[in-house]
């Protein structure tokens, strides 16, 4: 009976006082909302990170150059030299030498699966439209090893690669961007420029089915029609250098094992180790690695306009005390205790971050969902990715708060003096 007293007179404070009640609710619904939306995002990214790594394909290992440290300019420079070349690519497909592998590409440009992101990304023009995407120089195997579907025409073919031709197979949001759909990119002249001088015009063969990864930007065209019209570096044998070799392991075969196996392959014809050998696990676990700290740091960030928020409530609390020093004089003077004033003000506080806490949770999941799939100008799509975890914890947190910053003003009205509190003007 007493608490329900003290919950009643608790609301009837805040209707006494509707605009420092919204004041003060004030810092606990941004604190709340920041931190559902800004999770909302970091893990969206984490997902989106995860789904792009899965859909590269199954059973894969990314050969890429090493990176050696050189210093420059006061500083270390990471740079990656083409160590790689066809001839790899050849011992690697021989079943003699790696009966382990089913098949692989190599692949100049593009997404190699490293994570320095992708290369020799130009601007494209075609139908008076441009836009700007990836250029991948690969092999027809490349298909079969990224389990690539086509929304309309044909993947570059081996016939492609012989007669060296300058054809293309675009993503699905170049062909958006240049032609509006996949069937009326078909056929049609894409053009980039490298420098300059040198122009590359490329008919379109295929459209890739769209995917949600790189290759909805890429453009793909044949290895060898790269390799003869645009000039890159050879090894001191003569065969072309690429950047990185994409390996598709045979059905339960141990990833580990083929990279320890394709390390001792390489190792024969390279005088020292200027290549590394990464699986789909050691991207999935670098990227969610990054993804999980990104979402860490924006919860912190968020979570410091909670604690602004429940300093706001300290404030308006010692306030209230201050205003009521004579009616807190009154209650004990009729019999309330100690107890009795520091629940009151207790509830208080408590029924602030309450309510504060439940709109900060309506808005927060709002404002991430429809945050969800806008650019913001960005050119970027944002995902968002909203978890019950996050709502749970930060709802928590602002009642947690509520009651760490109410019970010193409350501690404080629950020891006043009676006699000094009924002398109080």
């Amino acid at each position: 009976m007493i608490f329900l007293d003290t919950l009643r007179m608790a609301l009837g404070e805040f209707t006494t006082n509707k605009l420092r009640t919204a004041l003060t609710m004030l810092g606990i619904v941004i604190g709340v909302c920041a931190v559902i939306a800004l999770m909302a995002a970091g893990q969206g990214a984490s997902a989106g990170v995860t789904a792009q790594v899965r859909g590269l394909g199954s059973n894969l290992l990314f050969i890429t150059p090493a990176s050696t440290s050189n210093a420059s300019s006061g500083g270390v420079r990471d740079i990656r030299r083409l160590t790689l070349t066809t001839a790899d690519e050849a011992a690697i497909n021989d079943p003699s030498q790696a009966p382990y592998v089913q098949a692989a590409v190599a692949q100049f440009g593009g997404d190699t699966g490293s994570t320095t992101g992708n290369t020799l990304t130009e601007q494209f023009i075609g139908n008076g439209q441009n836009t700007t995407a990836s250029l991948a120089a690969t092999e027809p195997a490349y298909q079969q090893i990224r389990n690539v579907t086509m929304a309309a025409g044909n993947f570059i073919s081996q016939d492609d690669m012989t007669r060296k031709t300058l054809s293309a197979v675009i993503g699905a949001q170049v062909a958006q961007d240049l032609y509006g759909t996949p069937a009326q990119a078909v056929g049609q002249q894409i053009s980039m420029s490298f420098g300059p001088r040198f122009t590359l015009n490329l008919t379109v063969i295929g459209v890739m089915q769209r995917s949600g990864g790189p290759n909805d930007t890429t453009v793909i065209m044949p290895l060898t029609a790269f390799e003869a019209r645009v000039p890159f570096g050879r090894s001191p044998t003569g065969q072309h250098n690429v950047q990185a070799i994409i390996v598709k392991v045979k059905n339960g075969y141990n990833l580990n094992t083929a990279k320890a196996q394709l390390t001792t392959l390489l190792d024969q014809t390279h005088t020292t180790q200027d290549f590394q050998i990464s699986s789909q696990n050691d991207l999935l676990a670098t990227s969610q690695k990054v993804a999980r700290t990104l979402t860490i740091l924006l919860g912190a960030i968020a979570g410091i306009s909670l604690v602004v928020g429940g300093i706001g409530i300290m404030n308006i609390m010692l306030v209230s005390v201050t205003e009521r020093t004579r009616e807190i004089g009154i209650r004990k003077a009729i019999g309330a205790s100690r107890d009795n004033i520091l629940l009151q003000f207790v509830c208080e506080a408590v029924i602030v971050t309450l309510a504060g806490g439940i709109v900060g949770v309506v808005l927060g999941v709002g404002a991430a969902i429809l945050a969800n799939g806008q650019t913001f100008g960005t050119g970027t799509t944002v995902t968002t990715q909203v978890s019950s975890t996050s709502v749970v914890a930060a709802f928590a947190v602002s009642v947690i708060i509520g009651l760490f910053f109410g019970i010193y003003p409350a501690w404080r009205a629950s020891h006043l003096d009676p006699i000094e509190a009924l002398r109080t003007e």
